[in-house]
């Protein structure tokens, strides 16, 4: 999978959070085997997954959005690089988030 093609709800998650999804896949979404890894309670793992949903869901509305869309086809057509992209497209994001 190239760059370009890892969707960016992915590309939005911090370092914690995507390190999080992958010990819950490991443990076959066992919620109770994470928060032993953790060691937390099940119900502290549940808050943790809870508020991952809600980022991952804000993201996917955030991208449905026109200007966003106008980004990635400025970077899909070559006319800016991808990480220019990423930068806008976060500057963007944050800016939305704060208003």
């Amino acid at each position: 999978m190239e760059m370009r093609d890892v969707p960016n709800w992915i590309l939005s998650l911090e370092e914690e959070d995507v390190e999080f999804i992958k010990k819950f896949v490991l443990n076959s979404g066992s919620l109770k085997e994470v928060s032993k890894i953790y060691e937390v309670s099940y119900p502290t793992v549940r808050i943790k997954l809870d508020r991952l949903i809600q980022k991952i869901k804000l993201n996917d509305e955030l991208d449905n959005e026109e200007f966003i869309q106008f980004i990635k086809k400025l970077s899909i057509d070559d006319r800016i690089n991808l990480e220019e992209a990423k930068l806008i497209i976060e500057k963007y994001k944050k800016e939305k988030g704060e208003s």
